[in-house]
């Protein structure tokens, strides 16, 4: 599409088996404060009722809703193709299990208008089953910091925390597809790199909702492993935004949290995950002595490395058990 409404702010939400979840984050979308939004749900396939209830929300809102289909293209080609379709000058994303505050596009784009900037980015609040942190989150102002480094150390809001100007998104023609789960974090960091002027609403105004997903869930590992590629691409494609930080710090935001999940799967005894990742953390961290014996464990046949966590457990436990009376 050339012509784009100028007022108009597009939603573009992709939806796979949310029949739990999707009424709700359309109703939130229908129910922002911001006069002209235009929501774009894609349906990836999905086996339950989730496209029929977009559908009969549709009937009810005449022109405020476009349900697209694809089949089983994943998420960030269903973005893709809701960018497509879009005709709106702003956009905004929203999961199918993911809501707003009512106020959330009018108050980003009120300050995406009034400093001319490129992106608006809001706080932030983990709700649902699984959460764990479950505090608002507000981010820091980004403009006023080092943001190659910060980015680099993680991905800077999720998905739905941003309102963002479609030429920006044009420029960078829109999401890659390569990879499973962090290409939004690519998308960001890709952005980075065009130095966008972005503005910050300090406001909790998304809710990034964790649930259980069961066997569909991707494994920790990958997802890991996933961020750590975005980000050495970053750093390959350009040097010159990292040239100000020691090599070893570049690293370390790298690399970093190769070592950090590996433990945190480690204590979980999630091992197939942990094995995988002290493996690669061996060969691109840096770890200290303490850290040798894990390391050099996750090198052991998985059988064996599943073996010695359930030994170490049982000596574990055994030493921890109350002694008999």
């Amino acid at each position: 599409m050339d012509v784009f409404d100028p007022l108009r702010v597009t939603v573009v939400m992709p939806c796979w088996n949310a029949a739990a979840f999707v009424d709700e984050a359309v109703q939130s979308v229908l129910a922002q404060t911001y006069p002209d939004v235009e929501l774009i749900v894609v349906d990836d396939g999905s086996t339950d009722d989730s496209a029929a209830r977009v559908a009969a929300l549709a009937g009810a809102a005449p022109g405020k809703i476009v349900l697209l289909h694809q089949d089983r293209c994943g998420p960030y080609a269903a973005r893709n193709l809701g960018l497509a379709r879009a005709s709106g000058n702003f956009i905004a994303f929203l999961d199918a299990d993911d809501t707003w505050h009512p106020a959330a596009l009018e108050k980003m784009h009120a300050a995406l208008v009034d400093t001319r900037a490129d992106l608006a980015y809001c706080g932030w609040q983990n709700v649902g089953a699984a959460a764990t942190e479950t505090q608002p989150h507000i981010p820091p102002d980004y403009a006023a910091l080092d943001a190659s480094a910060r980015f680099l150390r993680a991905c800077p809001w999720p998905i739905n925390g941003v309102l963002i100007r479609r030429q920006l998104l044009d420029s960078l023609h829109g999401f890659s597809e390569r990879l499973p789960t962090a290409m939004d974090y690519d998308l960001w960091l890709r952005m980075l790199a065009a130095q966008p002027t972005v503005v910050r609403v300090p406001e909790t105004l998304a809710f990034y909702r964790h649930y259980p997903r069961g066997a569909a869930r991707i494994p920790r590992w990958r997802q890991t492993f996933d961020a750590v590629a975005v980000r050495e691409d970053f750093v390959r494609r350009h040097p010159a935004q990292v040239a100000h930080l020691p090599a070893d710090t570049v690293q370390d935001l790298v690399y970093g949290s190769l070592l950090e999940e590996a433990y945190r799967c480690h204590w979980r005894r999630d091992t197939d995950s942990s094995r995988r990742l002290f493996r690669r953390a061996a060969r691109k961290c840096r770890w200290r002595a303490a850290d040798a014996k894990y390391l050099l464990a996750s090198f052991l046949p998985a059988p064996l490395f599943d073996g010695l966590i359930h030994f170490v457990d049982a000596r574990r436990n055994s030493r921890n058990a109350p002694p008999i009376s």
